[in-house]
């Protein structure tokens, strides 16, 4: 999450070493908010309430179109953002995460709620299409950097068949401040530019409806970005 960046990063050389690494870094990393969040658990609510204020307007709930059956929150780790964002606003999640561990421990963090996640699906995004007609939003956040370019425009696409008709793709990430795309070769992930991401989207056949920035963290991380697509 933090903002520097090394010139001197190697770059993966390889699709299958690029994946690997990233499994076995986050295979190290505990099942806690502050495991998913790098150390900073502290911006945790003010990251959910950035996202509430961006999501809402859109919800029927918020007078907008977009209806609140089930919503699928990818990269869900233990499920923060499943307990926090969505399982607040959402009738049914699904969670889509990679290391067994932590949907594992899912459950037990949610708490009661828990009862209302629909599937708890281990998958990389890489490898994962949601079914079609399927989610009335897909949440995507601080994940996407662990997807090649070719898989990212991919993933977006597949998105995009899962919806429902008033359904929305939010993504939030963080963007790099140089405008280049750089390589973190401890987690294996890209930090890309804004420019990149939305290249992407483009190419995936999805339109920007609304795009904010992150506001109330602290200096020295990543800006952040959400955008709605359709």
């Amino acid at each position: 999450m933090s903002g520097d960046s090394d010139s001197e990063t190697e770059w993966p050389k390889d699709e299958t070493k690029f994946y690997g690494d990233a499994k076995e870094y986050w295979s190290e990393i505990p099942s806690t908010v502050d495991g998913m969040l790098g150390g900073f658990e502290k911006i945790s609510p003010t990251d959910i309430n950035g996202s509430k204020a961006f999501l809402r307007p859109f919800l029927k709930i918020g007078k907008g179109n977009t209806n609140t059956h089930r919503a699928l929150d990818c990269g869900a780790g233990i499920g923060r953002i499943t307990k926090r964002l969505l399982l607040p606003m959402f009738e049914t999640v699904d969670m889509v995460e990679l290391n067994k561990k932590f949907l594992d421990s899912a459950p037990s963090f949610i708490g009661q709620d828990s009862s209302r996640v629909g599937k708890y699906i281990c998958s990389g995004l890489q490898d994962f299409t949601p079914e079609a007609g399927r989610y009335d939003l897909i949440w995507s956040q601080w994940v996407l950097g662990h997807l090649t370019e070719e898989h990212l425009v991919g993933f977006f696409s597949r998105c995009k068949t899962g919806l429902t008709p008033e359904g929305l793709i939010v993504v939030k990430e963080n963007v790099s401040g140089s405008g280049e795309t750089e390589f973190d070769d401890v987690d294996s992930s890209f930090t890309r530019s804004k420019e990149d991401y939305i290249n992407a989207m483009i190419k995936a056949g999805l339109t920007i409806v609304k795009e904010e920035r992150q506001k109330g963290f602290p200096k020295g991380l990543y800006s952040v970005f959400m955008f709605a697509l359709k």
